[in-house]
């Protein structure tokens, strides 16, 4: 359900939907075709756009049922490009969903580019812009790295705790950061 919430929202709205959810007994994405989407939207509401995401997260539960919501027998019928060009065709998941999906659920090795790794590639120059296309950031990290869900959950966390602490949209604190040495700058 996080990686639904997720789009266009800071992660502590998401724990608030979720908090709400399971207040409400609800507490898996089976549990969640039990009740209206307008019940839904209501519980849902801090991670924004609650009415979107009510759809989104029926429409991925309905994708789930036919599958008896078993992960295993998913990863075993469809192989990765597969299982992600059918996320991909659930309203409401794009590129970042069905990766995070992806890596997080269903455990298979695909690195998560979010708006965080654009711009942290960016600025140490690894990227030659931030608007770099998904596609092509994401193949930079499957060429070299080891295709490892370990090491990509981590390195994506990663990421994220630097961009959140210290690689700053705005007004990085760049003497605080583990890249200093190496960044460029790039940016600002």
């Amino acid at each position: 359900m996080g990686a639904i919430l997720t789009q266009n929202v800071a992660w502590t709205n998401v724990e608030k939907a979720l908090h709400h959810l399971k207040k409400n007994n609800l507490y898996t994405l089976k549990d969640i075709l039990e009740i209206s989407n307008e019940k839904l939207a209501d519980l849902i509401l801090p991670a924004r756009f609650s009415r979107q995401k009510a759809v989104y997260l029926k429409e991925f539960s309905l994708f789930l049922q036919k599958y008896d919501y078993d992960y295993t027998n998913l990863k075993q019928e469809f192989d990765l490009k597969e299982l992600r060009k059918k996320l991909l065709e659930i309203k409401g998941v794009g590129n970042e969903t069905a990766d995070s999906i992806l890596l997080y659920a269903f455990m298979l090795p695909v690195f998560v580019i979010d708006v965080y790794t654009k711009r942290v590639f960016f600025r140490i120059g690894l990227s030659p812009d931030e608007n770099i296309g998904y596609a092509e950031l994401q193949n930079l990290f499957h060429l070299n790295l080891k295709r490892d869900v370990g090491l990509f959950n981590e390195y994506h966390a990663l990421i994220v705790k630097l961009c959140k602490d210290t690689c700053l949209k705005k007004n990085p604190k760049c003497a605080d950061c583990p890249l200093n040495q190496i960044c460029l700058k790039k940016g600002f």
